[in-house]
């Protein structure tokens, strides 16, 4: 068994946002069942080489370029879509947007702020999970994941704590202690409510909807205390990592089949039914044949026949990684339910650059997997006028797919429509 260190993890207020309408029109027939619908993105920061990532031909009949090549066997479970963008000017800093569709300057002007679609979901699916979301980069974070104050999540960075997290039971002390610190939270929150009653009695009314809004937050603040409260005392499900710790060779393969096989089963536990993961921009994939050059050097390769080969290798890495995670949740059967876990689990990979080597925020590589949708193969979503698709219809979509009752999320001008052909 790996080496486990004990720890606490900070325990921390909950988010302060509006609450979402939930449609039961909308809900998805697993909902139904009591099946939970889950959401994994795995985000990168400096997009794809376009003629390594984007096939030639559209519909379902295409051949699978290299980068996303292992992800063949998921033909007709898999949608590709070239030619979405969130409407940046391109440049680094613009890739933050990634799931938002808006970067943290400009996000007073939307419902949601800057809030990323994972937390939004989380918020949807995650009420009865002991974790509304999971999150892992390891090195520097790409900054995917926004909560509802505008504050990006930090993910784990180090697989050893991300471990001890899912998998690591607290001692009593440890337990007494978690216990102590969600009492003193609690009192903080009625000493709040308290002084709250008075402000908002002496307000104006435009200061009364602002207020308003700030007691939905304490409420929920409120609701994620009580769901700590009930999971101190019950122990987790227990894996066993060693493999990937045995030895002094310690790869970044091993680290990231590490987190994918955690992301696998706490999914399988459902420990959580939302997870991110990141690779940072200063991972050195050195480690991986042919790559011999860091990352954000293989992304400005004048066009150098090796470079983009080791940028490519880089690439195709990631995906691999996914692929794997994949296949597992593909084999592993859905429990009081017909079908897989991916048939269950939408998956989304991308980022919110398009191609490092130019610094373009044009043209995101963007594919979505699993989850029972109706995938369109490869997928051409520029309108009759030759402009690229707001990647916000996307997420739109997804976000009805979980049930939630949107008509538009920021930057969206429709749905997106899961059909061949369709933009």
């Amino acid at each position: 068994m790996i080496n486990r260190r004990s720890f606490i993890q900070t325990l921390g207020g909950g988010a302060l946002a509006l609450p979402l309408l939930e449609s039961t029109a909308l809900a998805t027939a697993a909902s139904a069942k009591g099946t939970p619908s889950r959401l994994l993105i795995v985000g990168n920061p400096y997009g794809a080489h376009p003629e390594h990532f984007f096939p030639t031909q559209f519909g379902k009949d295409f051949r699978f370029p290299k980068t996303i090549s292992s992800l063949e066997w998921l033909r007709d479970r898999i949608s590709i879509l070239s030619h979405t963008d969130h409407n940046m000017k391109s440049g680094h800093g613009r890739e933050i947007s990634f799931l938002s569709g808006v970067l943290p300057e400009m996000s007073a002007a939307f419902p949601e702020k800057n809030m990323s679609i994972d937390q939004i979901v989380a918020r949807r699916v995650g009420a009865n999970t002991r974790y509304a979301s999971l999150h892992a980069c390891l090195g520097r974070s790409i900054r995917m994941s926004w909560n509802a104050n505008g504050v990006d999540i930090k993910p784990f960075n180090d697989v050893q704590r991300m471990y001890d997290h899912l998998f690591q039971n607290l001692t009593v002390q440890e337990r007494q202690t978690a216990k102590q610190l969600l009492h003193q939270n609690r009192s903080v929150l009625d000493a709040v409510h308290e002084q709250f009653a008075g402000v908002r009695k002496r307000a104006s009314r435009n200061d009364q909807v602002r207020l308003d809004l700030y007691a939905n937050s304490l409420r929920d603040m409120e609701k994620n205390l009580v769901n700590r409260e009930q999971w101190v005392d019950r122990d987790k499900p227990s894996l066993d990592l060693s493999e990937y710790f045995q030895g002094s060779d310690i790869t970044i393969e091993n680290d990231y089949n590490a987190v994918f096989d955690m992301v696998t089963y706490a999914f399988q536990t459902d420990l959580t039914r939302v997870a991110v993961v990141g690779y940072s921009p200063e991972l050195n994939y050195t480690d991986v044949d042919g790559v011999n050059r860091g990352y954000h050097g293989c992304t400005h390769n004048g066009k150098k026949a090796d470079t983009v080969a080791e940028l490519v290798a880089i690439e195709s890495f990631q995906v691999e990684q996914m692929a794997r995670c994949l296949k597992k949740l593909d084999e592993t059967p859905e429990p009081n339910a017909d079908g897989s876990m991916l048939d269950y689990t939408v998956v989304l990979f991308g980022s919110g650059m398009g191609y490092g080597g130019t610094h373009s925020n044009k043209n995101l590589p963007i594919l979505v997997a699993g989850g029972g949708l109706e995938h369109c193969g490869h997928v051409d979503t520029r309108d009759s006028s030759g402009n690229n698709m707001p990647l916000c219809n996307l997420y739109l979509t997804l976000l009805q797919h979980f049930g939630l009752e949107y008509e538009q999320f920021n930057q969206s001008t429709t749905a997106f429509d899961f059909k061949p052909g369709k933009a």
